[in-house]
C-alpha cells in the first residue's frame, strides 16, 4: 500500500527540507502550498513551482488564501508596517502573520483526509522560529488534537514537524545529507530578486549556512 505524505511547501529552506526528507522515508508527496498576498507571493511560487518539477512530485495544490488581505496586522502583507531589518529581537515580530500555520494546518487536514494521506508535514521550526506562537511545539501537539478529533474515526493523519526541535545549521546539514535542492528555496521576506540579506529570515538563513561551513547558492544583495 502507497504511504502518502501532504506536505506543506512554501518553497522554503524549512518546507523544501521537510518535504525531501518525507520522500526519503518511502512517502508518496502531494505537495502543497499557499499564495496570501505576502510581500513575495510571486516568488515563493516560483520557487514551490521549480522544487515539485525537481523533486518529481506530481500531485500539487496551489491554493488562494486571499482574505489574508482582509486580516493584515503583519509586515508580511500590509506595507504601511516595515519588515524589521535590524535583527531578531526579542517577542513576536512584525512579520507573525495571524494564526497561519493554524489555518494552513486546518486546509491541509481537509485535503490530506481526502487524499487519504496518513502524515501531514510541516517544517515549523520553534527554536528559529523568529518567536512565533504558532510555529511552538505544543501548538503543534494541540493541532494534532484538533485534527483527530475533526475528522472521520476511520481518518488517521499523523502531523509531523521533524524539523522542530532543531537550529537553522542542523536543517542546512539535514538538507545536504539528503540532496534537498536548496539553491531553488527561496526565504527572503521582502525582495524578489535578490535576497535583502537583512532581514529575520534572510538572517537566520545565512547564518545558519555559516554555521555549517557551506555557502548559500541564492543571490542576496548585501
Amino acid at each position: 500500500m502507497v504511504k502518502k505524505s501532504l506536505c506543506v511547501l512554501s518553497g522554503g529552506l524549512d518546507s523544501t527540507t521537510a518535504t525531501a526528507m518525507s520522500i526519503n522515508d518511502g512517502y508518496d508527496i502531494i505537495a502543497l502550498h499557499f499564495s496570501y498576498n505576502q510581500l513575495t507571493q510571486q516568488r515563493e511560487s516560483e520557487a514551490f513551482d521549480n522544487i515539485v518539477e525537481y523533486l518529481k512530485i506530481e500531485n500539487v495544490y496551489k491554493i488562494d488564501l486571499g482574505f489574508f488581505n482582509l486580516i493584515g496586522s503583519t509586515a508580511l502583507i500590509d506595507k504601511s508596517i516595515k519588515v524589521p531589518t535590524g535583527g531578531l529581537t526579542d517577542g513576536v515580530p512584525a512579520t507573525y502573520v495571524p494564526f497561519r500555520n493554524g489555518i494552513f494546518l486546518s486546509i491541509a487536514a481537509a485535503i490530506a483526509e481526502k487524499e487519504g494521506a496518513s502524515k501531514i508535514v510541516l517544517g515549523a521550526v520553534e527554536e528559529d522560529s523568529s518567536g512565533y506562537p504558532d510555529c511552538r511545539s505544543n501548538f503543534i501537539s494541540s493541532m494534532q488534537q484538533s485534527i483527530n478529533l475533526g475528522t472521520k474515526d476511520s481518518t488517521k493523519i499523523t502531523l509531523h514537524t521533524p524539523l522542530i526541535d532543531l537550529n537553522k545549521a542542523q536543517i542546512v546539514q539535514q538538507a545536504l545529507q539528503i540532496d534537498a535542492p536548496l539553491h531553488l528555496t527561496w526565504s527572503c521576506y521582502q525582495n524578489s530578486s535578490t535576497a535583502c540579506g537583512v532581514c529575520d529570515s534572510c538572517r537566520l538563513r545565512l547564518r545558519g549556512f555559516e554555521i555549517a561551513g557551506v555557502k548559500d547558492l541564492i543571490p542576496y544583495s548585501k
